[in-house]
């Protein structure tokens, strides 16, 4: 299994940083593929993209101002499979990304992600008091699996605080 491509670019208004790549998005090279997953959705929904994406537009989100990367590039079946050594790996190469691009907002895409690459326990959804890279607001949303047992309208509603935040930043932007 291959890793698939990271999409970025300096300043990004978001960057989404998943888990790692799905057995599906390997065989495809698109993120979030499997179709399970109710990312592109969730997105549409919150309003953050005007429309509901398909996992092969996923280059498109760059127009839009959001990134798209993970913490692992190995793509396995489940999150689980992923061993501490890829962790380990996995979160000094992501600081060297947020670092590099700058995005205003980092999303982590579940808050296991956000655990494995802050090291935090105790985690609330939505923005965080501080941020493991400066300069850089962290945003912690459910993940977009369709494992997960919270009601869709309920992950959507965190989605759209996502997008508040964003408005609220350009906003803060204009003024300085």
């Amino acid at each position: 299994m291959q890793p698939i491509p990271d999409h970025l670019k300096k300043n990004l208004n978001i960057l989404f940083v998943g888990f790692n790549p799905s057995i599906r998005s390997s065989e495809t090279g698109y993120h979030y593929a499997n179709p399970n997953n109710r990312f592109w959705k969730i997105l549409f929904e919150a309003g953050i993209t005007p429309r509901k994406m398909e996992p092969s537009e996923n280059h498109q989100l760059l127009e839009l101002g959001y990134g798209l990367t993970n913490i692992v590039s190995r793509p396995t079946k489940s999150a689980d499979e992923i061993t501490a050594e890829e962790y380990l790996k996995g979160r000094e190469e992501l600081k060297e990304k947020i670092l590099y691009y700058q995005p205003r907002i980092v999303c982590y895409v579940g808050k296991g992600v956000y655990q494995q690459f802050s090291l935090k326990m105790n985690i609330p959804w939505g923005k965080q008091e501080e941020s493991v890279v400066n300069g850089t607001i962290d945003f912690v949303a459910p993940s977009s699996s369709g494992l997960v047992r919270m009601k869709f309208d309920e992950i959507v509603g965190i989605y759209k605080e996502l997008k508040e935040l964003i408005s609220h930043s350009f906003l803060e932007n204009e003024k300085t």
